[in-house]
């Protein structure tokens, strides 16, 4: 497994046939893989990126507001499946096969442009833990300044979905 300091992303964790995902997915050949990690109190999560020139947005030297989204979402989706986990008082380890949340809310506001070229920060901290649902709020950083703001709801799936 690939790790940060020692650390195993959320997305290694995930049940074989959800490791596929172009944004995350750690056996998507052609993508992105984000890579999501709880802090260390646990009480939240986070993910560094610097994207390539190739997302650069309508207005150059800039992200592209999809690739900002897609990255929320993967993201976002990561930090449910773990709050999730840490609820239940469980620890992220190398067998663990973590509870898949999907997306079925996003909302997005938009600060600043996100420039390229430089690392993105994004911390998740969940706002409400339900039985199947939680509401996910995250902030991306770059440069030192805020640059987008967002809120999931993020739903558990069964791994036959």
């Amino acid at each position: 497994m690939t790790s940060e300091n020692n650390k195993i992303s959320i997305q290694e964790t995930y049940g074989d046939r959800f490791q596929y995902c172009w944004g995350c997915g750690p056996k998507n050949e052609e993508g992105i893989h984000i890579k999501s990690y709880p802090s260390e109190d646990g009480q939240s999560c986070y993910c560094k990126i610097v994207p390539e020139e190739k997302y650069t947005g309508g207005v150059p030297a800039n992200l592209f507001g999809g690739m900002i989204a897609m990255i929320f979402d993967c993201h976002g989706t990561a930090s449910a499946a773990w709050f999730n986990h840490n609820n239940k008082g469980l620890k992220l380890k190398e067998d663990t096969v973590i509870g898949r949340y999907i997306t079925a809310r996003l909302e997005i506001d938009f600060k600043k442009p996100v420039p390229m070229n430089k690392e993105i920060t994004v911390t998740a901290k969940a706002e409400e833990i339900g039985e199947r649902k939680i509401i996910v709020s995250m902030e991306m950083e770059a440069g030192g300044e805020l640059r987008a703001k967002a809120k999931m709801v993020a739903v558990g799936v069964k791994d036959n979905m």
